[in-house]
């Protein structure tokens, strides 16, 4: 299992250290990191969610089960990290930064493990650990930076972000071609697969480039907040609730471990599009992933079934 988790978080942490690389000798012009994080953004990242929720295998998986488990132990997680700015007062942008690495998964590292756990189950319970939370975490995230970054929104403006929103289209497009039955065309779906397949090594290089050009100074609290709500709050919230619902078996231990992954390059795309602390984000996005390694471990220890 060891052997698992570090080949699957080794690829990452060597994409985020290139794009940190490219930045530092200039390898390509600044002008270039901008344009790249907008096509991740409005191309990329809602292919990946498009073409993963409208693909996903559900079949004899416990959906209402996990479902119920992954959405209650979100919102949860978002209520007590509105409660802890509320106590704390970071500088809003700041905070859309901590509560993204707070609740926010890297689905890559999720669904690798989970088929490496289970097989072809465990790919089912990960489209459901999937489809249960990423439109819920974007929704979520939207409502964060509307809130709580320097583009402070009136609910007008509020609506329309989380209707224009890429990514929540992307998700809800996914979701009802699931749903419907339709699926992807033919003709459409390898396409809409290759663009979703760029969008992770595209967004970790752009995490490396942030990284190589940033100065973070006195972010060391929130960037210890996040991982703590990462690491702590969000395994240790699910799994109560698993006990609480009855939960168990392959399907509550990959319900935790979706809630224990580090945080998404997509955090940083959307910082970086939204008005959040972008440096930041990356910082978090380094951290986590390396982290990882230490504590991925101890929570299939716990949960293993």
């Amino acid at each position: 299992m060891l052997h698992l988790l570090l080949t699957t978080l080794l690829p990452i942490i060597l994409l985020i250290a290139l794009g940190s690389l490219l930045r530092l000798r200039g390898f390509l012009a600044d002008s270039f990191w901008p344009g790249a994080e907008r096509l991740s953004y409005y191309v990329l990242l809602p292919s990946l969610f498009l073409h993963g929720l409208a693909s996903a295998n559900l079949d004899g998986v416990p959906v209402l089960g996990m479902v119920g488990v992954l959405m209650l132990s979100t919102i949860a997680g978002a209520v007590l990290l509105v409660l802890y700015q509320g106590a704390s007062n970071h500088d809003g942008a700041d905070f859309t930064s901590v509560f993204q690495g707070g609740i926010r998964f890297n689905n890559y590292i999720g669904a690798t493990l989970a088929a490496g756990l289970y097989g072809s189950a465990g790919i089912a319970l990960a489209a459901v650990a999937n489809a249960a939370i990423v439109p819920l975490v974007n929704l979520l995230c939207v409502l964060v930076f509307a809130r709580f970054s320097a583009r402070h929104s009136s609910p007008a403006t509020v609506l329309r972000a989380i209707f224009a929103n890429p990514l929540i289209i992307g998700c809800t497009g996914g979701l009802l071609l699931r749903a419907s039955g339709l699926g992807l065309p033919a003709g459409v779906e390898p396409t809409v697969k290759a663009l979703g397949q760029a969008a992770l090594p595209l967004g970790l290089l752009c995490v490396g480039a942030a990284l190589g050009g940033a100065s973070l100074g006195r972010q060391v609290r929130p960037l210890m907040a996040a991982s703590a709500f990462k690491f702590l709050v969000m395994p240790l919230t699910t799994w109560g609730l698993c006990r609480l619902l009855g939960l168990g078996g392959q399907a509550a231990t990959v319900a935790v471990l979706f809630q224990a992954l580090p945080t998404a390059s997509s955090s940083y795309v959307m910082a970086r599009q939204m008005g959040g602390n972008a440096p930041l984000m990356a910082a978090i996005i380094a951290l986590q992933t390396v982290a990882a390694a230490a504590t991925l471990p101890l929570v299939l220890m716990l949960t293993l079934d």
